[in-house]
């Protein structure tokens, strides 16, 4: 599928808005616990896999050159803005901007785990989907990569924030809430995400066809 260069160039902005706006989302929402059917996770596991959707309809629509533009694009921002705005608003509640004259350690090791395990499980995402979608069932590049970059991703970001951490309560469970928060974003991914990835493809590609 062939793009302008003025289609590319919006379409990249919008991905690395998106991309933000995600990880921010979910450096907060990972530090809200949920018990689903008696097990420990966090409300981030039903927002981050939106960016695996996101990277595998760039491979399929632009190659894997422009989706490694976009991670290295957000990186740093990310981990930014997602610092301040999880130091505001810590544990669910807004601290006030005077929060930010303290250096919160916590949140940064947070801000931290989610930038090195985003780079990985993008990385492993974008070189898995990029070897099979040339296949010809469309569902199997996004349905790997996805397992394989969420798996990355996931034990990653919970190891690099929670193993000795401050928090008792996640130093003690992160193995647990790491594995059910995987289960969460495959069952997510898998039931709801490849299904919406076919459609928003079949879209994208006939919108661009008109234009």
């Amino acid at each position: 599928m062939q793009m302008t260069s003025n289609v590319r160039r919006s379409a990249l902005a919008g991905l690395i808005g998106f991309h933000i706006l995600i990880i921010i989302a979910s450096n907060y929402l990972v530090q809200l616990p949920l018990s689903l059917f008696g097990w420990h996770t966090t409300w981030g596991a039903f927002s981050f896999p939106f960016i695996f959707l996101a990277t595998d309809l760039t491979v399929r629509l632009m190659g894997k050159q422009p989706a490694r533009q976009v991670i290295a694009r957000v990186m740093i921002p990310a981990l930014v803005v997602s610092y301040v705005f999880s130091v505001l608003f810590q544990e669910g509640a807004f601290r006030g901007i005077a929060a930010l004259a303290e250096l919160n350690t916590f949140v940064l090791r947070i801000s931290f785990a989610s930038f090195l395990a985003y780079v990985l499980g993008q990385l492993v995402d974008i070189h898995v989907f990029d070897r099979l979608r040339q296949m010809r069932q469309w569902w199997v590049a996004p349905a790997a990569s996805t397992v394989l970059g969420n798996l990355l991703d996931t034990f990653a970001f919970f190891s690099i924030a929670f193993w000795h951490s401050d928090n008792p309560f996640m130093a003690e469970h992160w193995v647990e809430i790491a594995s059910v928060d995987y289960a969460v974003k495959l069952g997510i991914s898998l039931l709801l995400f490849l299904p919406l990835y076919g459609a928003l493809l079949s879209l994208i590609e006939r919108a661009l066809l008109r234009r």
